[in-house]
C-alpha cells in the first residue's frame, strides 16, 4: 500500500510540474495614464551609424512607453533629427523651447513629466550641452525651461555622452536626474540608452516583483548591464551612469548619501496600490511553490536512504503544502 502511495505521489508530482511549466502572473494590459507626460529628444547623430542607432532607440523607447507603460501618445512628444513626416517635430533648439512652452500650459502640479535625451553631448569645461540640429542648448537653459513648468515631479534621463554635468545644473527639489556619464570628460558614445530600454522591457528589472518598475529599478538594471558590457568586451568602461534626486547636485552611481529615495517611489507604470500589493503576494506564492517542488525532488532522491514511514510522511506533508500554494495561485488568477 505504501509503495502504491509513493507511486501515486510521484505521478501527481510529475503532472503538477508539467502543468506548471511556464506559469507566471498574467500581465496586465497597459491602461492609458493621463497623469504622465513625456518628451523624447533624439539629437543630432553626426555619423550615419550613430544617427541610425539613435533613431532605433527612440522608436524602441516610444514603443515601450506607449504599449507597456500606459503613456498617452497624445501626451508624448518626440523630436528627431529627421522627422518621418511633415507633422513630426525636428530636434532644434527652437522646437525644444516651443515644446516646453506648450507643456507650460498643459501640465498641472500633480502631473509627472519624463524627459529623455538620446544622442551626443559636449562639455567645454564651463557648460555642458546636448547636441541638437543646429545650435545646441546648454544644461542651464534646460533648467530654465524645466523651472517654468508647474509640475512638481520631473524625471530627466540624459543618456548622451558628457551628460554627467547635467546632474549639477538640473538638480532641484522634486526632480530626478539620470545621466549616462559621471562627468563631462566621458565623451565617448554611450551604450547606456540601449540598456535602459532593455530595463523597461525586462521582467527581472522589477526586483521586488510587485509589477511596478520604478525609475530607480530601471537605473540600477541599466547600470549593471552597462558595466557587464565593458567587462565582457575586456574594455575599460568609458561611461558611468549617475542618479541625483535629493537636490544636492551630486550624482551617485549607487544608492547612497540619501540618493534614490524619490526614484524608488516614482514609477514608469501606473499600477494602483492594490494591484502592486496583489503582484507582491503572487510573486511570493510562486517562490514558495518553487521551493516546495525542489524539496520534493530532493526527498525523492533520498528515498533509498530513509525509513519508508518517514519518507511517506514527509512526502505527504510536502504535497499537501504544495496543493495549498497551487490553490492560492489559481485563486489569484494566474
Amino acid at each position: 500500500m505504501k509503495q502504491l502511495l509513493t507511486v501515486v505521489f510521484i505521478l501527481v508530482f510529475s503532472i503538477l510540474v508539467c502543468a506548471q511549466t511556464g506559469v507566471t502572473p498574467k500581465p496586465r494590459l497597459a491602461q492609458i495614464d493621463s497623469n504622465k507626460f513625456a518628451v523624447i529628444i533624439n539629437g543630432a547623430g553626426g555619423e550615419e551609424e550613430y544617427a541610425k542607432q539613435f533613431e532605433q532607440w527612440t522608436k524602441d523607447l516610444t514603443t515601450a512607453l506607449t504599449q507597456k507603460y500606459g503613456f498617452d501618445s497624445n501626451k508624448l512628444r518626440v523630436l528627431t533629427e529627421k522627422p518621418a513626416d511633415a507633422n513630426a517635430l525636428r530636434s532644434t533648439a527652437e522646437e525644444v523651447k516651443r515644446t516646453f512652452s506648450l507643456l507650460k500650459t498643459e501640465l498641472h502640479q500633480d502631473n509627472i513629466l519624463f524627459v529623455f535625451l538620446i544622442g551626443h553631448g559636449s562639455f567645454d569645461g564651463r557648460e555642458a550641452k546636448f547636441n541638437l540640429v543646429g545650435p545646441d542648448l546648454p544644461a542651464s537653459e534646460y533648467d530654465i525651461l524645466l523651472s517654468s513648468l508647474p509640475t512638481r515631479r520631473i524625471v530627466v534621463i540624459n543618456m548622451a555622452s558628457a551628460s554627467g554635468e547635467f546632474a549639477k545644473s538640473l538638480s532641484a527639489k522634486g526632480r530626478i536626474v539620470i545621466t549616462a556619464t559621471r562627468n563631462g570628460q566621458e565623451t565617448n558614445a554611450t551604450h547606456f540608452p540601449g540598456f535602459f530600454i532593455d530595463a523597461l522591457n525586462a521582467t527581472d528589472a522589477d526586483t521586488d516583483q510587485d509589477g511596478h518598475v520604478s525609475v530607480l529599478e530601471a537605473f540600477v538594471y541599466a547600470n549593471r548591464l552597462t558595466a557587464e558590457f565593458y567587462t565582457r568586451a575586456g574594455r575599460l568602461a568609458t561611461e558611468h551612469a549617475l542618479l541625483e534626486d535629493n537636490g544636492d547636485g551630486v550624482g551617485h552611481e549607487r544608492v547612497e548619501a540619501g540618493e534614490g529615495l524619490l526614484a524608488r517611489v516614482t514609477f514608469l507604470d501606473s499600477l494602483s496600490v492594490e494591484q502592486a500589493a496583489e503582484n507582491v503576494a503572487v510573486a511570493k506564492l510562486l517562490r514558495e511553490r518553487t521551493r516546495l517542488e525542489g524539496e520534493i525532488e530532493q526527498l525523492i532522491a533520498r528515498k533509498a536512504n530513509m525509513p519508508e514511514g518517514e519518507y511517506e510522511a514527509n512526502l505527504e506533508k510536502l504535497f499537501i503544502e504544495l496543493a495549498k500554494v497551487n490553490r492560492s495561485i489559481r485563486q489569484a488568477g494566474t
